[in-house]
């Protein structure tokens, strides 16, 4: 599958206009048309954290815009549990569970995810995660 997942610390840059590298391959893959994914948890994630209500609003209606990776409730709960167990064996404590099931998403979905997080670094070097090189455009293209 061709795109990426864009986790929620880059969406919430690029809402903020707070400029850093990953914002802005975002913006730019957006001007591009390029498949840019979400799913349920980042939606989350994202619109939780509006406080007003008419942002919150415009920010619903763009993220819904978007095309949507499927979530397999059970299923996935055990993957990114097996993720997370799989890092913990290796030494790597995951701060967020969230970030287990947003990994978990991309890995079955076979997309790398555009994050500044470095627990997704982690999870990369140890499963079979795939994340933007963003010093590498062309590798995801």
């Amino acid at each position: 599958m061709d795109g990426v997942l864009a986790d929620t610390s880059v969406w919430i840059d690029l809402f903020n206009d707070t400029k850093t590298k990953e914002a802005d391959l975002l913006h730019s893959l957006i001007q591009e048309d390029y498949p840019v994914y979400i799913c349920s948890i980042i939606l989350q994630e994202i619109l939780q954290g509006f406080n007003n209500d008419k942002e919150y609003r415009i920010a619903k209606d763009i993220l819904l815009s978007y095309q949507f990776l499927e979530t397999k409730p059970l299923e996935f709960a055990i993957g990114a549990a097996e993720l997370y167990r799989t890092l913990k064996k290796k030494g790597i404590t995951i701060r967020k569970s969230n970030d287990c099931l947003i990994g978990y998403h991309a890995i079955f979905y076979n997309i790398p995810v555009l994050h500044r997080d470095r627990d997704f670094t982690a999870m990369a070097k140890y499963s079979n995660l795939k994340i933007v090189n963003l010093s590498e455009r062309k590798s995801f293209m």
